[in-house]
């Protein structure tokens, strides 16, 4: 027959296990976020409408860390950067590469010249952006030749007239970069991906 102090015991040891059981658990759901956060995706939130149409205020989603750091960053890829010195502050920026080291980049007449030629962006041509040209606005103002050095990138939001980027804060560095490609997760009517717009 078991004593009443041989099951408070048991209970005892019991309660002992699981907490220990939790506290494994949790410990190694912590290193599963930890290395996925910081080796494959990282949460993101868009803050403002520096890439209106093609990011919304608010939304949320997973920028890709990984495919950033074993491939080359291309023109037109949707990139999350962080300078910690005085460009951001230290905020998160999301916005599209537009210049690549070497470049010489340049705007005129609504135009953006890259290397001389006018390249084209796909991506602008929406309904926003066009009604605002059917204004007689330029959606993209003028700006005098950017020639970037061997480290060195050009970005620009998609909503040219209202994003803050390269053409006030000058190039950004390769060790700038903290992601690319954007998932959409929320809200969940508009789940999609946004990466690179070229055609």
């Amino acid at each position: 027959m078991i004593s009443l102090e041989e099951n408070q015991k048991k209970d005892k040891n019991s309660i002992g296990y699981m907490l220990l059981d939790f506290l494994k658990t949790f410990v190694l759901c912590a290193i599963i976020v930890y290395l996925f956060t910081t080796f494959v995706m990282r949460p993101v939130q868009v803050d403002g409408l520096s890439m209106y149409p093609t990011l919304h205020d608010d939304e949320i989603g997973l920028m890709n860390i990984i495919d950033m750091k074993i491939h080359d960053i291309q023109r037109y890829d949707v990139v999350v950067v962080v300078n910690d010195a005085e460009i951001t502050n230290g905020e998160a920026w999301v916005k599209r590469v537009i210049g690549l080291p070497g470049d010489t980049i340049y705007a005129k007449d609504d135009v953006v010249y890259v290397n001389g030629l006018a390249i084209e962006e796909p991506y602008l041509d929406n309904e926003y952006a066009n009604d605002i040209r059917s204004r007689g606005d330029q959606f993209t103002h003028d700006f005098d030749k950017v020639t970037l050095g061997e480290d060195e990138y050009f970005l620009m939001g998609d909503n040219r007239i209202e994003s803050h980027d390269s053409r006030a804060v000058g190039p950004f560095k390769r060790s700038d970069f903290k992601g690319k490609d954007i998932y959409i997760l929320y809200p969940f009517s508009n789940i999609r991906f946004e990466r690179n717009g070229s055609l």
